[in-house]
């Protein structure tokens, strides 16, 4: 009777409407824990509309609010700020608190919108639980439930149905505690891209400093090839010029190379501190359901974030300039157009001397470097194999993805809704991968179905927008590519064709040795591989590879080479981490 009584003097602007009286004391003595409503929410909640003697009432009865029983006033913090953010969907005019959710219906609803579901015989089926915040996030939208459990097998959130329908023998944990072990990975993840945010500083310091050297140790150089040349008067005039012009381009060339690496360094830096950050503020969210899917797309979309080492050691590999010069001036006075130039020649291509070029060369892992030998077979073209996807953000509105991002297709003149990005190319059917390649060898394969397509290389400053053929990759000079136009190949360089005579090949594989600055394709039947073609390139900033379908319902499918060395266990691939890490690899 002091509960009735309290509510009479608490909630006295409903003696007006006898119906809403009883239908208040049903809730507080119902059996059934969905229609039982705590007095406590019922004293926290404004209705929302307001009756004209509430004000009245509740002055009238100011004192029995502050003598109510404790019981009646208490509530749990954890509780009260859940239902506190949570409001109803219906009162527009004011905020007002909701009591329930309807996974049903899909509507956060007050205690006065909630009574069609309490007293309608057809909405008792519906599915109420305790208010929940973005009630649509937080829902399976196949069982209109609430989602619980995290399934490790596919990634995703799940309610308790789920688990018996389409997750069968699914490995599945309540949200809570996915969320601690996905926590700790993230806690992993941050400690790792500190440590690498410190080193990509440390390498760009390293790099800055290498840079100087290269200068200051070429600068010595110049000083004794005058000193060296003045003796030898107007007859040295001639090869004065070429032995200064050497020094310059090589000098050029290795800061270029060095200026490379540091762009590369810091972009991969800016991409680490906006990967650090985005797990920071990922790590702020309460809300289980939206930290596991936006943890989750991270992972699925993480990119590569390995970092070069450097190396400094330039000044004693200069001696062999040293020493060819001074050998050269003391013993070939009369041999001075012709000795000069064959022995820097020759120096520039024997590996022992090639002291400028291993300032870069030093931080390529052992096996892509110049003394690494050439691959001959299949097997050991595999050994340089590297995971590639394309990317989204620069497919074409006219280009489908497909297979996890392995298959694209030309389906014009059907267009697919991809989001405005100034990556995107907007005239020419082209896609890049989402993988980069740089300072290493690199191989892999594509399937190709249908004529006229373009399988190649080119930078990421490629135009995106333009008309012109320059901005695809058969005419600039900083692509390279080649085409089957459904009879023949050919490769394109700078808008220029260059037609191959070869026969027909579904499957191409794409070999690039970075440091040896050239680019091959193969036609492949099985294991037995035919050159098509090699481009000799001038390479100064990581590639990406490149690919253009410029004929409806023609696709081309990136070849998951892992997979098949699985299935053939002669081959010889690299493990999936190593697989992964290859792009962009440049350090041991």
């Amino acid at each position: 009777m002091s509960q009735h009584r309290y509510i009479k003097a608490r909630f006295g602007w409903l003696t007006t409407l006898t119906e809403k009286r009883l239908n208040i004391c049903q809730l507080l003595i119902s059996p059934d824990p969905l229609l039982r409503t705590p007095l406590m929410e019922l004293e926290s909640k404004d209705p929302c509309h307001s009756e004209p003697s509430r004000g009245d009432h509740l002055s009238e009865n100011e004192s029995s609010k502050d003598h109510s029983p404790s019981i009646l006033t208490e509530s749990h913090p954890e509780e009260k700020q859940k239902n506190e953010e949570v409001l109803c969907d219906f009162c527009l005019a004011e905020k007002v608190q909701a009591v329930k959710s309807c996974l049903t219906c899909m509507v956060n609803y007050c205690q006065d919108h909630l009574r069609p579901h309490l007293e309608n015989v057809k909405l008792k089926s519906h599915n109420l639980m305790d208010p929940l915040k973005d009630i649509d996030i937080q829902s399976c939208k196949t069982h209109k439930r609430h989602l619980s459990w995290f399934c490790h097998s596919d990634l995703i959130c799940i309610c308790e149905e789920c688990l018996s329908d389409g997750h069968q023998n699914h490995q599945a944990v309540i949200c809570a505690v996915a969320r601690k072990e996905k926590e700790c990975e993230l806690l992993h993840h941050q400690e790792e891209y500190d440590w690498k945010l410190k080193s990509a500083e440390n390498a760009i310091v390293k790099l800055e400093k290498n840079s100087e050297s290269i200068m200051n140790s070429v600068s010595e150089v110049k000083l004794l090839v005058e000193e060296k040349f003045e003796e030898l008067l107007q007859a040295v005039k001639a090869t004065h010029a070429i032995v200064l012009t050497f020094l310059e381009e090589k000098e050029r060339a290795a800061v270029n190379h060095a200026n490379g690496i540091k762009i590369h360094l810091q972009s991969q830096q800016v991409t680490i501190e906006e990967w650090k950050k985005r797990l920071e503020k990922m790590a702020t969210h309460t809300n289980d359901i939206i930290f596991l899917k936006e943890y989750c797309e991270f992972k699925k979309h993480q990119g590569d974030d390995t970092l070069p080492s450097v190396y400094i050691g330039l000044k004693d590999k200069l001696s062999g300039i040293r020493k060819v010069i001074s050998e050269s001036t003391e013993q070939l006075l009369q041999l001075l157009q012709s000795s000069y130039k064959e022995k820097l020649q020759g120096f520039a291509n024997d590996g022992e001397y090639a002291g400028i070029k291993t300032t870069v060369a030093a931080i390529v892992p052992s096996k892509h470097r110049l003394s690494a030998p050439e691959p001959q077979s299949r097997n050991d073209f595999l050994k340089y194999a590297c995971l590639l996807t394309f990317d989204p953000v620069t497919a074409h509105r006219y280009l489908r993805l497909l297979d996890d991002n392995h298959k694209i297709s030309n389906t014009t003149p059907w267009e697919h809704q991809y989001p405005d990005h100034p990556e995107r190319f907007a005239h020419w059917r082209q896609v890049l991968s989402s993988q980069s390649l740089y300072m290493g060898r690199y191989y892999f394969e594509v399937e190709i179905f249908g004529a006229g397509i373009y399988i190649g290389m080119t930078n990421k400053s490629i135009d995106r927008k333009g008309s012109e053929s320059n901005s695809c990759i058969s005419g600039n000079n900083f692509s390279w590519c080649i085409k089957w136009n459904g009879k023949d190949f050919s490769a394109w360089h700078v808008d220029v064709e260059t037609p191959l005579k070869s026969q027909e090949f579904s499957r191409i594989g794409v070999y690039l040795d970075y440091p040896r600055e050239t680019l091959s394709f193969y036609g492949i039947v099985t294991d037995s591989m035919t050159l098509l073609h090699t481009f000799e390139c001038k390479f100064n900033e990581p590639l990406y590879p490149a690919f253009w379908l410029s004929k409806k319902e023609n696709s081309i499918q990136i070849v998951r080479l892992q997979e098949e060395a699985e299935q053939n266990p002669e081959a010889s691939l690299p493990s999936t981490g190593e697989l992964a890490s290859r792009s962009l690899e440049t350090h041991d």
